[in-house]
């Protein structure tokens, strides 16, 4: 059935013309024939595109840099570099939940082809800097964050439109589907970079502009608004304050990883702790704004449903453990493996980005299976899993040497696509399954960005751990390897006091900068036969291998914990939890109420109804009157209102 399923998705395409809103089919179905396999199509592109642009320019950087003539090592350039990899995501994590919140009040699919728009417009600008050095990168990082902001549109909406256009029990599917090939657009991301940067650098933003315009006109064309928009009141102060928030505490990270004074790290710096100190004052303002507003942006109701916050939770932990997983691939393979093994460091973006396929192929099996697996079993089981897979994966790299096998390296990546993938696409189908339709966009946005936002943290905390552990190390080997080749002790002395950050950067763009830290007068008075060692492809590779293996086992260890946790929240999240509609209708006000469903006051819980246990057969969930979440249905021995009754909780007998 899976696989008849996606050969259906794949073989429509666009061959059939969308229906008109007026004729679609209700929400309760969740929609019929075609129409629901041109929306995961479309969505599918356009998450697809958001996620690939996230990372292409990591693979892509050597020869970006190269292209506007900026040198990334030198320290006052750290700040390009980082803003240019992490400007889109920052920008993608603010503006998520909002957007998600606008498509609720004036129209999803409206707001997902506006996005596709912004994306497009943005990507053709990007391709057209004409200017070089430090103005260049600031037109480019400029343009990525609007890159960004059509991303947004686009995340924000995506999840809710493939909620809205397929029946419960085959959201698992679709939107494991949809995930999965979002999750994996960052790995095909890096070899469409490796592939294009060397041919020129313009062309990894040149490949958004056709592939954008197609999905835009598609979407026009082809997508239907299903769901039912209510108007309201934009809460300027509480998305003000969460921008804020947010775009402080991540301007707090691009700074911490810098150093400071004689620290390898920024994170006690006066303006490292400012940042902080104010963007964590802006969340809490942003807090106390959203219990008191009438209609708020984060709806703070919908983490009283249970499988929305526990579920919600463990895509933040797994965020973490993941987000900075790329970073260290991209070193360990680009700055040492690759030079290792003779590959000329011209050639080690593209390799790395081909090296990582089987962590994308591993997602690409496991999160359309486990998703459909999930429609019938209940998700709980498969996320658990999954990020217990997680956490041994990443304790198996800590088992590999540097220098490994790639057979056996290949097998663990494997081996960690495959349990991402069995927790990604259950997961988010179980938070989406759980939301009432009105709140989708808003509750996929807020999900959306715990899961952006913990990628931007995990960089700042795998960085850092890296850079500590580089520190440790990297100074007395710098210098004993650079003088046992003839390099003098004072030159040698100061060269291994380069600050690890820049080394660390070196390695993720595959450069040698040997060259750059001895200067030319300490090259020239070596013999030609020393000169062509330590600037060689294997020297710089081998001198950090020791020290950058330190860093890494704090970093997975740092991993490991986060997966554990994530684990333990998804166990958390109780059993089968679908929210359904219930007549008859009344006003909701500010509460958290669906078409046909009772409204609530605020602070309570929705009303819901659930279908199954981890499983096709069970009991139902209700709301607890007094706006406590649903309790987790229990295994029942048969489905009939005896076994109903037998679950039936006190609170409910006394609202009875």
């Amino acid at each position: 059935m899976q696989f008849s399923c996606i050969n259906e998705w794949m073989a429509i395409g666009l061959g059939i013309r969308a229906h008109t809103s007026a004729s679609a089919p209700s929400q309760s179905d969740g929609g019929s024939g075609r129409y629901k396999w041109i929306a995961l199509s479309n969505v599918t592109l356009g998450v697809l595109l958001a996620t690939l642009d996230g990372s292409i320019t990591l693979i892509a950087m050597p020869d970006i840099f190269r292209g506007i003539h900026l040198d990334p090592l030198v320290p006052a350039n750290s700040f390009y570099l980082l803003w240019m990899i992490l400007g889109f995501l920052v920008v993608t994590s603010v503006l998520i939940v909002s957007l998600g919140r606008l498509g609720d009040m004036y129209g999803r699919v409206r707001m997902y082809d506006f996005g596709f728009v912004v994306y497009t417009l943005a990507s053709l600008l990007l391709t057209v800097d004409w200017m070089d050095g430090r103005a260049g990168a600031t037109y480019l990082i400029a343009f990525r964050i609007v890159q960004g902001i059509g991303a947004a549109f686009l995340l924000a909406n995506a999840a809710a439109i493939i909620t809205d256009a397929f029946p419960a029990n085959q959201r698992g599917m679709a939107l494991g589907i949809n995930n999965i090939v979002g999750v994996s657009g960052m790995f095909v991301g890096l070899v469409l970079g490796g592939l294009l940067a060397p041919i020129d650098w313009r062309l990894v933003f040149l490949i958004s502009v056709p592939v954008g315009l197609f999905g835009t006109v598609w979407a026009y064309l082809k997508l239907e608004e299903r769901s039912t928009p209510k108007r309201a009141r934009v809460d300027w102060w509480g998305n003000v304050t969460f921008a804020l928030g947010l775009v402080l505490i991540m301007v707090s990270v691009t700074y911490g990883i810098r150093p400071y004074g004689s620290s390898p790290t920024g994170w006690g710096s006066p303006r490292v702790l400012a940042l902080l100190g104010a963007g964590v004052a802006s969340l809490a303002a942003f807090a106390a704004i959203e219990s008191r507003v009438a209609e708020p942006m984060f709806r703070l109701p919908l983490f009283r449903i249970r499988a929305f916050s526990f579920g919600t939770l463990s895509t933040f932990l797994s965020a973490v453990a993941r987000g900075g997983l790329l970073f260290m691939l991209i070193i360990w393979l680009q700055g040492i493996w690759l030079p290792l093994h003779g590959v000329d460091f011209t050639d080690t973006p593209l390799r790395a980005g081909i090296y990582m396929l089987p962590l994308t192929l591993g997602m690409l099996v496991a999160g359309p299976t486990s998703g459909y697996l999930s429609d019938r079993f209940g998700a709980r089981w498969f996320a658990t899993g999954g990020m217990l897979g997680s956490a041994l994966s990443f304790f198996l790299l800590t088992l590999l040497p540097i220098d490994f096998s790639f057979w056996l390296f290949a097998l663990v990546l494997a081996m960690v696509g495959v349990s991402m993938g069995m927790f990604a696409s259950p997961n988010r189908a179980a938070v989406m399954n759980s939301l009432p339709p009105q709140h989708r966009g808003a509750g996929g946005g807020m999900n959306q960005t715990f899961q952006n936002s913990a990628q931007v943290l995990s960089i700042g905390v795998f960085f850092t751990l890296m850079i500590l552990g580089l520190a440790s190390n990297l100074p007395h080997t710098l210098a004993t390897g650079l003088q046992a080749h003839g390099v003098s002790a004072a030159a040698a002395n100061r060269a291994s006091h380069a600050p690890p950050v820049s080394v660390l950067f070196a390695a993720f763009l595959g450069f040698n900068p040997v060259e750059h830290l001895l200067g030319a007068h300490a090259l020239g008075s070596l013999s030609g036969a020393s000169r062509a060692l330590v600037t060689g492809r294997s020297f710089f590779p081998h001198l950090i291998s020791v020290p950058f293996r330190t860093g890494l086992h704090e970093a997975f260890a740092f991993a490991i914990a986060a997966c554990l946790i994530a684990a333990a929240a998804s166990l958390m999240r109780g059993g089968t939890y679908h929210y359904e509609d219930r007549p008859p209708a009344r006003a909701s006000g500010d509460g958290i109420a669906g078409e046909g469903q009772p409204a609530l006051a605020d602070g309570d819980a929705p009303d819901a109804r659930a279908h199954g246990c981890d499983g096709a057969h069970g009991a139902r969930e209700r709301a607890a009157p007094d706006g406590r979440a649903p309790r987790a249905c229990g295994r029942l021995p048969n489905s009939g209102a005896s076994a109903l009754a037998r679950t039936t909780t006190a609170e409910e007998q006394h609202a009875r």
